[in-house]
């Protein structure tokens, strides 16, 4: 069975490469997406296409709704999102990625270490599956499309 699969969440690891290299090294049928993981790009796409803003809010704001309309677009087209909160930062914008999915009738995946557990319950219960590393979340992928 071919996937699409939207990885959404945490930017600051190579998790998403390591999913998709080892999807490779198994064969498994799966079209990636993704955000933009360039922090700095992402941050200040709304300025550098729209202009310059006094206050960060604004800055943010223009950014936010920029990244919205790929995030969305993504979740839309996919057939599972898999969602990774990691320990560096906090990844809240990744919870509002959870509930779209889930309204938008899509299979969620959550990837936290288990210290997360009880602060992501609300979200855990979105999701169709919650482990809490990478190789769990490529078994079920790998089970999914074999």
């Amino acid at each position: 069975m071919k996937l699409t699969v939207y990885l959404s969440g945490e930017i600051h690891t190579d998790w998403r490469k390591e999913i998709e290299y080892v999807s490779r090294q198994k064969s498994l049928d799966i079209r990636y997406l993704s955000p933009v993981t360039d922090h700095d790009a992402s941050d200040n796409v709304g300025v550098e296409i729209l202009g310059e803003e006094e206050k960060d809010f604004w800055k943010d704001h223009k950014a936010a709704k920029i990244n919205a309309m790929r995030i969305k677009k993504g979740i839309e087209v996919a057939d599972i999102v898999i969602v990774k909160f990691g320990d560096k930062y906090r990844q809240w914008n990744a919870a509002f990625d959870v509930g779209y999915a889930v309204a938008k009738g899509k299979s969620v995946i959550v990837i936290h270490p288990a210290d997360f557990t009880h602060a992501l319950k609300e979200v855990d219960a979105q999701a169709m599956a919650v482990t809490h590393t990478t190789e769990q979340a490529i078994q079920i992928l790998e089970y999914l499309t074999k």
